[in-house]
């Protein structure tokens, strides 16, 4: 997806970097990635690159769902293809299948499906949680509060203004050591920087966003957090529904649960908001969530 950056600070470039994908033939892709000094490569990057393959294959429909499964780390230092298959196409419906690989080793499978928008007879939605607004978690605000200077370096990492996300957790006491006793809680979240207005890009951009700490949830409970050194996580599967139109450069609240873990596995759940109350999209997660040996 080529996109107009002439007007568009540091920031978006590193996020329109990210969601960028070079044709190699007829419904490949390759991409290196930005060089962010990491050799894993994030989830919701190979989620976001492969749904933006997908897109490019589709003429006139957005996607609607997105469903895959992460099969094995992806090395950010080596190419990265990206194979589109067509399995339907019809008056209603589009379904893309996407193999991501390096080498001859699959990294995730990820199928998605597209449909025009259209008028239905139902129109409803659950009502957003009430929390306070993402200016009340802005670090200048928080940096005047006591337990500022206590949170781990990771949580301060949040208020980075390089990352292609910028992210502004709720319950910040949770970082020290807080339970949450149903294990819900919230972010706020959005690109960093402004973004062409151009739909099927701001779906891939919430795409990568969504799975920004979606496992985090599963400690919610217990007062702990996958930043603890002690835990190993790993994502297993993602599935995405996208409800209404959204930017994904505007303030979005990602309002998370985990309704179960066992086994060294939790299931975590997203659903995520406009400032004004709108459900624009829901999340959900399966992942490994263990001790480290």
């Amino acid at each position: 997806m080529q996109s107009k950056t002439t007007t568009v600070d540091n920031r978006t470039i590193d996020l329109l970097g990210i969601l960028d994908l070079e044709p190699v033939e007829l419904n490949v892709f390759r991409s290196k990635g930005p060089n962010t000094g990491c050799r894993r490569m994030f989830g919701g990057q190979a989620i976001s690159q492969a749904l933006l393959a997908t897109c490019q294959t589709v003429e006139g429909r957005l996607p609607h769902s997105l469903h895959c499964y992460f099969i094995q780390s992806g090395d950010l230092q080596l190419p990265i293809v990206y194979k589109v298959e067509h399995l339907r196409d019809d008056r209603a419906y589009s379904t893309r299948l996407v193999t991501v690989s390096q080498g001859s080793s699959a990294i995730l499978c990820l199928m998605v499906s597209f449909r025009a928008e259209e008028q239905g007879t139902c129109d409803h939605q659950v009502g957003m949680p009430q929390v306070p607004p993402p200016e009340m978690f802005a670090a200048e605000k928080l940096s005047r509060r006591p337990f500022f200077t206590k949170l781990p370096e990771i949580v301060h990492r949040y208020y980075a203004r390089d990352r292609p996300i910028e992210l502004r957790p709720v319950e910040i006491d949770r970082y020290l050591g807080q339970k949450i006793d149903d294990g819900r809680i919230h972010i706020w979240m959005k690109a960093a920087a402004k973004l062409p207005d151009v739909p099927s890009l701001h779906i891939c951009a919430l795409a990568y966003a969504s799975d920004l700490s979606l496992l985090d949830a599963v400690m919610a409970r217990y007062g702990r957090t996958l930043f603890d050194e002690r835990i190993m996580s790993a994502s297993i599967d993602h599935a995405m529904w996208f409800h209404r139109p959204f930017r994904a450069d505007d303030w979005l609240l990602y309002a998370k649960d985990s309704p179960s873990a066992r086994g060294g596995r939790g299931l975590t759940r997203g659903l995520i908001f406009k400032r004004d109350g709108t459900l624009v999209a829901s999340v959900a997660q399966e992942g490994a969530v263990r001790e480290r040996l």
